[in-house]
């Protein structure tokens, strides 16, 4: 069970001064490449269920799926399987998304298969967004400060991984107070 804190920032210079604070803690930066799937009768969406690629720095890749969300007061629960996947196959199976369901080498797409039904009437491709996203290492959190594009515009948020989602978020909104 995967839980996230996620903390929406109101615009760029929100995200700016932020990306200012956490400097001293950066650790990384990843270029990031998200893609979504589902069956073309909507077998994932129907069921709360995403299915997606990602690239991160464009040279690697996973494939995860998330199922039963459960989100309240900006805290995320949901069920998360992740695993590696082959940077060339997931840009053909973007350009051809039934390519998707002929990869029997991968226990998330056998998932998706047999408990989804996704394939009996074939998988499409829903498109994506990237992001930017910069890891800091803050007082034993690791925190994901993201600036994400999409066709209609761009959006800002913090998020932290937590096995204490409510302390964390209080310790968060305090620093952001500042």
């Amino acid at each position: 069970m995967e839980v996230e804190i996620k903390l929406r920032l109101p615009d760029s210079a929100t995200h700016q001064k932020l990306s200012n604070l956490l400097a001293p803690f950066h650790t990384k930066t990843l270029i990031q490449e998200n893609i979504f799937f589902d069956g073309t009768n909507r077998e994932l969406t129907s069921n709360l269920a995403v299915l997606r690629i990602r690239f991160y720095n464009l040279e690697h890749c996973v494939l995860s799926l998330k199922a039963k969300p459960v989100i309240s007061a900006g805290i995320s629960r949901m069920e998360e399987h992740e695993e590696p996947f082959d940077p060339a196959l997931a840009r053909a199976c973007i350009a051809e998304p039934w390519r998707l369901l002929s990869v029997d080498s991968s226990m998330i797409l056998k998932r998706v298969r047999d408990e989804y039904r996704v394939g009996e009437n074939g998988v499409v491709c829903l498109g994506g967004f990237r992001n930017v996203r910069a890891v800091h290492q803050w007082k034993g959190l690791k925190l994901e400060l993201d600036e994400t594009n999409y066709d209609f515009g761009t959006s800002y948020e913090l998020e932290c991984e937590s096995d204490d989602p409510e302390r964390h978020k209080k310790l968060l909104e305090e620093f952001l107070q500042v």
